[in-house]
C-alpha cells in the first residue's frame, strides 16, 4: 500500500484509493535540531561584537546583582514581546510563548558562557559572581539573537504552499507592535555601541548645532528607510494614504523610541552617574543615530 493513502475496504467494490487530507509529519527532532541551529546562528550572528568587546566584559564585574536582576527582567519582557508579534508562530498563546522564551534565554546564557570561556574571560580563577555576570550581560542579547535567527533565518514549512506563504509575509502589524519590534531592534543594533568609551566621549565634547544635526539626520534616516527607499517588506508597514503628518508622525515616534532605547542603555552602564544634563542628553543623541538604524531598517529585518 502507498504510503499517505489508505484503502476504502471491502464494501467498495472498485477498492479505490484515497489520498490522505494530512501530509505525513516532518520527524520532531530533525525539525527541533534545525530551529536550534537557526538560533544559534542568530544568537552568534547579532551578539559576537558584544562577546569581544572589553567594556562588557567590564559591566559584567562592577554591575550590581538588581541591575543584572532587572536587566534579565527586561530581556525576557523583550522576548515575549518578539515571540509574541514577529516571532515563528503568530498563532501561538502565550503559554507556548514563555516557554519559547525561557528557553531561549536558556540557550543565550549557555553560549555565552561557552564562548567567554574559549576566549578566556570566564576562568577558573576568577569569582562566581564575577562570571555570572559577564555571562548574564552577554547572555540577554545572546537569546534574543536566537529568537530571531529561529523566527526568520529558516525556510518555509515544506508543507506550505506559496500563497500561504506570501501571506504569511504580508500580515500586517499594527502601530503598536511596529514599536515593540522597533524597540527590540533598536537595543540590538545600539546594544553593541552603548557600552564604549567613545559614547560616553562624544557627550562630553558634542556642540549645540552637531546635536541638533544628529536629530535631524536621525529622523531623516528614519523617515527615508521606512517611507521612500522602499526597503524589503516596508510597504506592508505604510498607511494607504500617506500623508506628510502621518510621514512625521511615526518618524518621530520611531525615533522616540531610539532615543528612550539609548538613555536606558546609558543609564544601565552607568554613562550617567555623575555627569551633568547636558552631558546625558549629548550622550542619548549620538546613540540615538546608531539606535535609529536598529528601530528602521532593523526592525524590518526583523519582520
Amino acid at each position: 500500500m502507498p504510503f499517505g493513502c489508505v484503502t476504502q475496504g471491502r464494501d467498495d467494490p472498485e477498492n479505490r484509493t484515497i489520498p490522505l487530507t494530512m501530509h505525513a509529519p516532518h520527524p520532531p527532532i530533525r525539525g527541533s535540531l534545525q530551529e536550534y541551529g537557526r538560533g544559534i546562528a542568530g544568537g552568534l550572528l547579532f551578539s559576537l561584537p558584544m562577546l569581544y568587546t572589553m567594556e562588557m566584559w567590564q559591566f559584567g564585574f562592577i554591575l550590581r546583582p538588581e541591575r543584572l536582576l532587572l536587566y534579565a527582567v527586561i530581556s525576557f519582557v523583550l522576548l515575549l514581546g518578539y515571540n509574541r508579534y514577529a516571532g515563528l508562530h503568530h498563532d501561538a498563546s502565550w503559554a507556548e510563548v514563555a516557554i519559547d522564551s525561557v528557553e531561549e534565554m536558556g540557550i543565550g546564557i549557555v553560549l555565552s558562557a561557552l564562548f567567554l570561556a574559549i576566549l578566556g574571560i570566564i576562568t577558573l580563577d576568577i569569582a562566581l559572581s564575577e562570571a555570572v555576570g559577564k555571562t548574564v550581560i552577554a547572555g540577554m542579547t545572546v537569546a534574543i539573537g536566537v529568537s530571531v535567527g529561529t523566527a526568520q533565518l529558516g525556510a518555509p514549512p515544506e508543507d506550505e504552499d506559496e500563497a500561504a506563504t506570501a501571506r504569511r509575509r504580508e500580515r500586517p502589524s499594527s502601530f503598536p507592535e511596529q514599536l515593540v519590534v522597533a524597540f527590540i531592534a533598536a537595543i540590538l543594533v545600539a546594544g553593541n555601541i552603548a557600552p564604549t568609551d567613545e559614547i560616553a566621549i562624544l557627550g562630553m565634547y558634542l556642540g549645540t548645532l552637531n546635536l541638533v544635526a544628529l536629530v535631524l539626520l536621525s529622523l531623516a534616516l528614519i523617515a527615508m528607510i521606512l517611507f521612500f527607499a522602499n526597503f524589503t517588506g516596508a510597504g506592508r508597514h505604510v498607511p494607504e494614504n500617506l500623508t506628510l503628518a502621518t510621514v512625521l508622525g511615526r518618524s518621530a515616534s520611531f525615533y522616540a523610541v531610539a532615543l528612550l532605547v539609548s538613555a536606558l542603555m546609558l543609564w544601565f552602564f552607568g554613562r550617567f552617574e555623575g555627569a551633568g544634563l547636558m552631558q546625558c542628553l549629548s550622550a542619548t543623541i549620538a546613540l540615538g543615530l546608531v539606535a535609529s538604524f536598529g528601530a528602521s531598517a532593523g526592525r524590518l529585518l526583523l519582520q
